[in-house]
């Protein structure tokens, strides 16, 4: 690697620390050279290297830094991305990339008037049974798809104290917090639906902000003709005691069932590290299963996930290298589909869907 892309990290939450600083600074090519913290002393400990700086505009002051990677709450998130672009600097957001569709089409604007590159940071889609399902899929073992269910559930009967996404504060609620991984993963897959229908909900009491959804991608109108009688269904709880498979794919030849989460997150949290002996492995028992009419399940090793390919992307896209695979456009999708499930949960009734606005951000 040539040229090393040094980045600032703004905001040392989880999300600073477990999916983003400790991602960077295993991907080749790229450094934390710089951590906004606006108190305690937590990113001097664990990036002695770093600069520590309690506010963005000191970050900007520094010149090295090309990459800005926003990931304080969901609220700030376009003010603190369009203040680094305007600066000139290429930005990562961690997502939401913003509260609505039309915040982010204003942002991919002005990441094109600043020549720099903007992106959303999806990195569940290098979760390694996403990978895998994917394969399947366009191996043709599953057949046409006619049926998928996604879920990403949890138990917590009482909100985290002191937690902002559990709180009526503009972001909250775990249709912005875990709902844009199971959208941009369903869209990943199969593209555009043609309509929705949605239920977005509180399910615990003493709650003051959304726990719960299901919505429902339907595809009856879509140009590809072998999804045409595809429903998926994206679902997550906070009440689920014993989670939903992760996965569950029908298709006209087999199905795929697959149970238990991407093991990264938990190793990240752990202080593991990419570099560590078969990390973003899954234990042989976590594989999921291939099921073919009149046949023996038939289990379906997983293959290994690795985060640092979304900041190698990244990386490469801001060096020319390589097109960015989480653009605007992704991030503009994910936003409209999440206004248009409040719409259908609040009116009851199923809504069209028109992501074509997507190819032009």
């Amino acid at each position: 690697m040539s040229e090393t892309i040094k980045a600032g990290v703004v905001g040392f939450g989880l999300a600073g620390q477990v999916f983003h600083a400790a991602v960077i600074n295993e991907t080749p090519g790229m450094e934390v050279a710089a951590i906004v913290e606006r108190s305690g002393k937590t990113a001097a400990a664990r990036y002695p290297g770093a600069r520590i700086v309690s506010s963005v505009e000191e970050m900007l002051q520094d010149p090295s830094i090309r990459l800005c990677v926003v990931a304080t709450p969901n609220d700030t998130h376009c003010r603190i991305a369009e203040q680094c672009m305007r600066a000139g600097r290429h930005v990562v957001v961690d997502k939401p990339l913003a509260l609505s569709s039309a915040d982010t089409a204003a942002l991919g604007q002005v990441a094109r008037d600043a020549k720099v590159v903007l992106s959303a940071y999806q990195n569940r889609r290098w979760d390694g049974d996403f990978q895998t399902l994917r394969e399947l899929l366009d191996s043709g073992r599953i057949g046409d798809p006619v049926l998928f269910e996604s879920h990403f559930d949890r138990f917590r009967l009482e909100p985290k104290p002191g937690a902002w996404r559990e709180t009526e504060a503009a972001g909250g609620g775990i249709l912005f917090d875990l709902g844009p991984h199971l959208i941009d993963q369903a869209l990943c897959l199969f593209g555009a639906p043609t309509s929705l229908w949605a239920d977005v909900r509180i399910s615990r009491p003493n709650v003051e902000v959304d726990d719960s959804h299901d919505i429902q991608l339907t595809y009856e109108d879509s140009p590809r003709k072998e999804l045409r009688a595809l429903r998926v269904w994206l679902r997550s709880t906070m009440v689920a005691a014993s989670p939903g498979a992760r996965f569950t794919l029908h298709g006209t030849r087999a199905t795929y069932e697959k149970w238990g989460l991407d093991p990264q997150e938990d190793a990240l949290r752990e202080g593991a590290r990419f570099a560590d002996h078969a990390f973003g492995t899954e234990a042989a028992s976590a594989w999921g299963t291939l099921t073919l009419p009149d046949s023996s399940p038939e289990v379906i090793r997983t293959l290994p996930g690795d985060y640092r390919k979304y900041y190698e992307n990244v990386r490469n896209a801001i060096c020319g290298t390589a097109p960015l695979e989480v653009g605007v456009g992704a991030a503009w999708s994910v936003a409209r589909i999440i206004e248009l499930a409040r719409e259908s949960s609040r009116t009851g009734c199923r809504v069209p869907v028109d992501l074509s606005a997507a190819a032009t951000l």
